[in-house]
């Protein structure tokens, strides 16, 4: 498929001769604003188990829980070769020994090519970005970082514990060291409608990013956010709603920033807000058919 804007999917492709996937680790960290450094609780939204798939637990080493996660995948496509996905918490939240063992004992799984780190921008000391950069020297390499918004009111408001300053400051330092730098943001959090997320499109874009992952706005169930939204229920977006949201968007976005997705898909006995009933590839497909039918591409209407 000819996407009109610029797909993680076709990006990756362009990085290796083979097919490569994604396999999700737990190793056991936690992150600044659950341990008392920053906060209590947590982010009012977050709660990791709806997105951990069933190998994936911190009980197992992480040569376990690769060894898995290839055996899940092999079933479907034995040639493929896999990226060690640091995805639970803050996994830069540690001693550099501590995070450096860990990372290279997921390199030395077998077809392992590659390190995915998820992280927080106030968790990437100049001393672990020493590291990751000879690192990227020889293997692949994508650091990323949940931003989720560029309001610094939203940001309080959902307990992020970081400015959206702080966000900008971390990615231009990771970017000055060549590596691979992507962004998380959400769409639809509490206190931001349509035109608030409009406005933080440009701002976005002035980032140094090289990979943007947009995720609606969900209610899960154990979450603080979700005890708020019994009590006050706030609006969330129809998937009629988000589509419009995210054509008008990207439009803002440039060009070169490759785009690896728009949702996310929580376990429905997690979920308790908004239920679309549609698959992330169903609505990628909705997304592309009205970009296709309005004529919309990224960057149109980028500065």
């Amino acid at each position: 498929m000819k996407y009109p804007y610029n797909d993680f999917g076709s990006w990756m492709r362009q990085q290796f001769p083979y097919k490569v996937q994604k396999i999700s680790i737990d190793a056991g960290f936690t992150c600044p604003t659950r341990d008392g450094a920053t906060g209590i609780g947590g982010c009012t939204y977050c709660n990791n188990r709806s997105f951990n798939p069933a190998y994936c637990g911190h009980e197992r080493t992480i040569t376990e829980q690769l060894e898995a996660g290839k055996r899940f995948f092999a079933r479907k496509y034995p040639e493929m070769k896999f990226l060690a996905y640091f995805q639970a918490y803050t996994n830069t939240y540690a001693s550099i020994d501590r995070l450096k063992a860990m990372y290279e004992e997921a390199l030395a799984v077998e077809d392992v090519v590659g390190l995915v780190i998820g992280t927080r921008p106030d968790c990437m000391p100049t001393s672990l970005l020493d590291y990751l950069e000879q690192l990227r020297r020889h293997t692949f390499l994508i650091v990323e970082y949940g931003v989720e918004s560029a309001n610094n009111a939203t940001l309080e408001r959902v307990c992020r514990g970081h400015t959206f300053e702080c966000s900008r400051e971390t990615i231009e330092r990771t970017h000055a060291r060549g590596i691979l730098t992507g962004a998380h943001i959400i769409i639809g959090l509490p206190g931001e409608d349509a035109a608030e997320s409009l406005r933080q499109a440009p701002i976005l874009s002035s980032l140094p990013i090289d990979i943007l992952k947009i995720h609606q706005m969900q209610i899960i169930r154990g979450t603080l956010l979700a005890k708020e939204y019994q009590k006050a229920p706030f609006h969330l977006y129809t998937a009629e709603e988000y589509i419009d949201i995210i054509c008008r968007y990207i439009q803002h976005l440039r060009k070169d920033i490759v785009l690896e997705r728009f949702v996310s898909q929580s376990p429905d006995g997690m979920l308790i807000a908004p239920k679309w009933g549609l698959k992330n590839y169903e609505f990628t497909h909705l997304l592309v058919q009205k970009m296709q039918h309005e004529k919309i591409v990224q960057g149109s209407m980028a500065r």
